[in-house]
């Protein structure tokens, strides 16, 4: 395993830019590991795995949730972020991701777009009110099932 550093027991890890403006600066990409378990390479290796062990499961907790009841994707974005404490993969792909969903926000925050939404609702929600009018005009409140040929 190439750790970046030459001497036994050392790992290299993105230097920590603390007390920088938070608002301008995102956190450094690396381990977040506690420096006792850094300082041991078996150590260290050992709780790599058990954080990529926990967060598989996580993440396939939740592509199973996808299908079935629950909320499969936070559950997925979970496991990412357990994945992210880690591997800085894990963490690149978080930040797009927050990145996108911010992009996402902002363009159905725009007036226009919020103006076509409200719109098409609208559509939605007369159509459905004419069709159930229909329904109520034609055979009254029974259940379907219980309708009688007419």
């Amino acid at each position: 395993m190439n750790t970046g550093s030459n001497k036994p027991g050392e790992t290299a890890v993105a230097a920590d830019r603390t007390g920088t403006d938070e608002a301008t600066a995102e956190r450094a990409l690396g381990s977040r590991a506690p420096e006792f378990i850094k300082a041991r390479r078996a150590l260290h290796l050992s709780w790599q795995v058990g954080v990529f062990v926990v967060g598989l499961a996580v993440v396939v907790a939740g592509i199973i949730m996808l299908p079935l009841p629950g909320p499969g994707w936070v559950v997925i974005f979970g496991g990412m972020a357990i994945w992210a404490t880690e591997f800085v993969w894990a963490q690149l792909v978080l930040r797009w991701t927050k990145r996108k969903v911010t992009e996402a926000a902002q363009r159905a925050l725009d007036p226009k777009v919020r103006r076509r939404n409200i719109i098409l609702t609208s559509i939605g929600v007369v159509i459905i009110a004419v069709l159930a009018g229909i329904y109520l005009w034609k055979f009254g409140l029974q259940m379907p099932w219980k309708i009688k040929d007419q």
